[in-house]
């Protein structure tokens, strides 16, 4: 039979996930436990019914019972079931039990590994949809230290048998992934949604660690996250660590700043310090269940064309030097920013942006997808508990300040616009520095790249030397390559 014949088009050849689990059973140095919390023990029975599990499966269990799983894991500080700690406990737990009780003096090729999860499904009302954590601790070589991978996922099936299903199939992925993909971390991630439609579940967190990731930056792979279709934002803390945004947003008043910041300059600092201030004496704002995020479209970052990985990450570096959480997402409109923000928060929210974003933000041309357009989505923008803090610009011709009582809409958006400024969702910044006017970023670009001087004294204390320090070795990079050549 012809492998091949006229007509036929190039596709890659994915592996069934039953051939995933056989070649994984058909090892015979991988060993290692299954412990599966909250959805039954759905990764395990895919290892058991293709075959030859007996070489492979050290042992599987499923602590449902709370006292009996705070028994053998510890109990949570927050006495929550479904969280990274919980999963980390049930690794540590699992993982420390098969190095004590496998003789490797008798086994010295065994590849050991731990695979866990603890989820919630869908509940009995439908109104939450569930999430839950999956990791797996594991050794490519048994000499070496343990690699990891662990992720966060959402649900977004309506059934709980069939979440139990698409768990247990992104749980062969991962394993397979792990031991067969670890050298490709990128195509990794993609495999991980081998058999599973992407409106099925999202991944909104994923970290590498270990020996065979040393060189990986789970930054940059939670930028493929989005990159890739499987999330819509992933977040940063100021140590510049990925973060869960359920875990930082959860319950919390949100202040949001977007922006190219490529640069951020003073102008930046001026309107988060300014819109701060005023949003922390609004009511119901506390200060300690307040985050600001710096957050960054997946549109700024394509401004030159295809992303570029390390101008992303010199952007996400310098934000989070100053201090500052720092979110990536793939929300041009603003009001799809404030649903998102909404999964995870019922409190105050504000916006704090120029005037130019406040004219977009009223042009009709964004909302055509929308069945009832820009009414639809001011509906699902300012309906919320939320403001928007407005930093004045200079009109370069005029001298004059625009502030929201004389910029200009389309003159079909002026009753809108005139509406949300009477009910006070659109305020003015007024404490602003006027030095800093004249500042825009593609300015300071340009000059940086020119190598022109005085662009120092147009971004914040500490931001100048970390560009020239980045610069310094690039250019070092590139005199080294050059006599390598």
């Amino acid at each position: 039979m012809p492998e091949s014949i006229i007509g036929d088009k190039e596709f890659e050849d994915i592996p069934s996930i039953k051939s995933k689990a056989l070649r994984i059973n058909l090892n015979e140095n991988i060993y290692g436990t299954f412990a599966e919390i909250g959805a039954g023990q759905e990764t395990v029975r895919n290892f058991f019914r293709a075959g030859g599990a007996s070489g492979t499966i050290a042992k599987t269990m499923s602590a449902y019972d709370k006292d009996f799983s705070d028994a053998i894991y510890g109990i949570e500080e927050d006495g929550r079931y479904v969280t990274e700690s919980r999963l980390q406990k049930m690794l540590t737990h699992e993982f420390k039990l098969i190095e004590e009780r496998i003789n490797r003096d008798k086994h010295p090729n065994r590849l050991f590994f731990a695979f866990a999860n603890t989820v919630a499904t869908i509940d009995f009302a439908k109104k939450y949809k569930g999430h839950g954590w999956l990791g797996i601790r594991y050794q490519i070589d048994p000499k070496e230290a343990y690699n990891e991978i662990t992720l966060h996922i959402r649900f977004h099936e309506n059934d709980a048998q069939l979440q139990q299903i698409t768990l247990g199939t992104l749980g062969v992925n991962l394993i397979y992934g792990a031991y067969y993909k670890y050298d490709q971390p990128n195509k990794l991630l993609r495999y991980l949604y081998d058999h599973i439609d992407k409106d099925k579940i999202e991944i909104d967190t994923i970290n590498f660690s270990g020996p065979r990731f040393a060189k990986v930056d789970n930054r940059l792979m939670s930028l493929q996250l989005i990159k890739n279709g499987m999330t819509d934002a992933v977040m940063f803390n100021p140590e510049g660590h990925n973060i869960l945004p359920a875990r930082i947003l959860y319950k919390k008043n949100i202040l949001a700043l977007r922006g190219s910041f490529r640069p951020v300059t003073k102008v930046n600092i001026d309107m988060f310090e300014r819109s701060y201030e005023m949003f922390l004496n609004e009511n119901r704002v506390e200060k300690d269940r307040t985050e600001v995020i710096f957050e960054i479209t997946l549109s700024n970052l394509r401004a030159e064309g295809e992303i570029d990985e390390e101008d992303f990450m010199d952007r996400a570096k310098l934000l989070c030097s100053l201090g500052h959480t720092v979110m990536i997402s793939n929300f041009q409109e603003y009001y799809k920013l404030v649903e998102y923000f909404s999964r995870y928060t019922k409190m105050r929210m504000g916006l704090a942006m120029g005037v130019n974003n406040l004219i977009d933000i009223f042009d009709e041309k964004y909302y055509r997808h929308l069945s009832g357009g820009i009414l639809e989505a001011f509906g699902k923008l300012f309906f919320k508990d939320l403001k928007v803090y407005l930093y004045p610009m200079k009109d370069p011709e005029t001298g004059e300040y625009i502030t929201s009582e004389n910029l200009k809409v389309h003159p079909r958006m002026k009753e809108l616009y005139k509406f949300f400024k009477y009910n006070g969702k659109v305020v003015d910044i007024t404490d602003y520095k006027p030095e800093n006017m004249n500042i825009f970023s593609r300015e300071v670009l340009s000059m940086i790249d020119k190598q022109e001087d005085g662009w120092e004294e147009m971004l914040p204390p500490g931001v100048s030397e970390i560009i020239k320090k980045k610069r310094l070795f690039n250019c070092k990079a590139e005199v080294e390559k050059a006599d390598n050549a």
